[in-house]
């Protein structure tokens, strides 16, 4: 009974635990979330309103208008709206044009969709529109700066979080009203921010001073100016990197703090300490792991059908032991796609935005794939061992990949709908696509599946042990397809924190993007794992995965195509 129905009811009683503990943090104090739709610029765009219970007609309230950075959406920006709205601040967390579920492009609209977004914060009937702050990460200040230059008395304050003014020459005011910078003293991206060769050394840079009106070195945690008169200035500088600005106490705290002393009005004002945000990740982080589980207990049940009997045949590995040959395998299928990233991305600016496929970062991690996929080819024939006997039925194995992740995407559905929460934890996140991205989507699965149908083939022909425990098994596999990039962010972290800059300077971006590889990488091996085990075949695994990581891909990046799209001048340009 337990083998039955075991995953599968664990996984369900993860994700609902998961779900109302995030939800019970999101709304805590009364606090409603609503998804809401708004006009833009020629575009429909969307964000998430947190309306506080003190925000009424009666009563107006002060509200901040958020936005992530690129390759992110809305719900990255859940640790500052859920501190401020259990505050009294209504928040609205939108999603930039070319994001999430706002449509556009990024490059086709220049102000990101922040103008109309601070429009409609400002229509709303329980909003004070002369209390209105304004908060950004990295390329989220795009939006929100444009926002302050299309209505410079629209606005009582701002917060740039990792970001600065001009940020892709896009639109800002030459003087923001009460600014405050937060940016991380280990932040990746300070020469490109601040022209500064490490995240603690900001309060040396020139285009800094410029901005707080000072030819000194700027006085960190000093307010410069007046907040009366709008001329306030702050620089805030925690011992923190750029994707910990928007996921750390103190990132997150000097927002806070700032909103609350520069906006008047809030209902329930609060001191940055004791924040609860954190538990809002826990849950959702919970529910994640609970996907996984109801993916492979679907997969279970699935199998005890009439139309999936055949796919039951108990595995067939080649190797008898560890021996050399097999750790060699192991090390190359976790060295080889780490030492091939950084290269193969930079190849990936070649595969440009068009109409199939229009998302950037998406292509570059798909020629990635691809490359490792031929790599994997080629290595299979020099280490070759004795032959596997897979047993192999496409057509059931299709049907029932698409029945597993179709049961999973449903789980996200219900949990959106129940909860307004989805499966995420930090910068991992997995959002239901709407209509737009669902059809994107299938292009890219199609390619993700040759990739994951060249690995998976190659992890069960070398790594696979005649009578291997299932813990060993699935433990084994997960190492092996993580452990490169463990290894790499190591090397990349250790020598950030230790010298004040990454071991590649001339690669934030992607080292950011690879820290998603981690638990991605080891889902896809406990995957790989588990459906090679119950069918001795690895294309169930491998469609399983495909579809999962188009999925997860394609709702979470940005879209770069449009109609008139014109490749940049500049290789670089769509890398923040």
């Amino acid at each position: 009974m337990f083998r039955k129905w075991g995953f599968f009811a664990l996984g369900c009683a993860l994700i609902l635990a998961g779900s109302l503990l995030a939800h019970a943090i999101q709304t805590a104090g009364g606090v409603k979330v609503r998804d809401v739709r708004f006009a833009g610029d020629g575009i429909t765009q969307s964000a998430l309103l947190y309306v506080p219970p003190s925000a009424t007609a009666q009563r107006l309230a002060p509200a901040v208008l958020v936005s992530h950075g690129y390759i992110n959406t809305r719900e990255m920006q859940s640790p500052f709206a859920i501190e401020l709205a259990r505050r009294g601040f209504v928040v609205l967390a939108m999603d930039m044009a070319g994001h999430g579920y706002s449509e556009g492009a990024v490059g086709q609209q220049r102000d990101f969709g922040g103008p109309a977004a601070l429009r409609y914060l400002q229509s709303l009937p329980f909003v004070d529109r002369n209390a209105i702050g304004m908060e950004g990460h990295s390329m989220g200040g795009g939006p929100i700066l444009a926002a302050a230059k299309a209505q410079p008395d629209g606005y009582r304050a701002l917060v740039l979080e990792g970001s600065t003014p001009g940020l892709l020459r896009a639109a800002a005011p030459e003087n923001p009203r009460n600014l405050a910078i937060v940016f991380g003293g280990y932040d990746e991206f300070a020469q490109l921010m601040w022209q500064v060769p490490k995240g603690s050394m900001i309060e040396t840079s020139p285009r800094l001073a410029k901005l707080f009106g000072t030819t000194a070195p700027v006085v960190e945690n000093r307010v410069y100016g007046s907040i009366a008169d709008g001329t306030a200035r702050i620089l805030v500088n925690p011992p923190i990197t750029h994707p910990w600005e928007h996921f750390s106490n103190s990132g997150v705290g000097a927002a806070v703090d700032w909103f609350q002393q520069t906006l008047p009005g809030a209902a329930a004002p609060k001191p940055v300490s004791g924040q609860i945000w954190i538990w809002k990740e826990v849950g959702t982080g919970i529910a994640f792991i609970g996907f996984v589980y109801l993916l492979l207990g679907t997969f279970e049940l699935l199998l005890r059908l009439p139309a999936f009997a055949g796919l039951n045949q108990p595995m067939q590995p080649a190797a008898e032991r560890r021996g050399g040959k097999w750790w060699l395998a192991f090390l190359l299928t976790a060295a080889v796609p780490a030492i091939t990233y950084f290269p193969l991305m930079e190849v990936g600016q070649l595969f440009i935005p068009m109409q199939l496929f229009p998302q950037h970062i998406h292509n570059q991690l798909l020629v990635w794939a691809l490359a490792n996929a031929v790599i994997t080819l080629v290595l299979s024939l020099v280490l070759r061992g004795g032959k596997p006997a897979f047993t192999t039925r496409w057509a059931p194995a299709v049907l029932i990949a698409l029945a597993t992740v179709a049961v999973g995407y449903l789980s996200l559905v219900i949990v959106d709908a129940a909860f307004k929460v989805d499966y995420r934890f930090w910068v991992l996140g997995l959002k239901p696509l709407d209509a737009r991205h669902a059809l994107m989507a299938i292009p890219y699965a199609v390619l993700w599946a040759v990739f994951f149908l060249v690995a998976l083939r190659a992890l069960a022909a070398n790594l696979a042990v005649r009578g291997e425990g299932f813990l060993t098994h699935v433990g084994s596999w997960k190492m092996a397809m993580c452990l490169g990039f463990v290894v790499l962010l190591l090397w990349e972290y250790g020598t950030l924190f230790s010298t004040g800059v990454l071991a590649t300077p001339g690669e934030p971006l992607n080292t950011i993007v690879a820290i998603q590889f981690v638990p991605l990488l080891a889902m896809v091996g406990a995957i790989a794992a588990f459906t090679y085990r119950r069918t001795n075949s690895y294309v169930p695994g491998a469609l399983i995965c495909a579809l999962v990581l188009a999925w997860y891909v394609t709702g979470g990046t940005a879209t770069h195509w449009y109609p008139g799209f014109k490749v940049p001048a500049a290789a670089g340009a769509a890398r923040r």
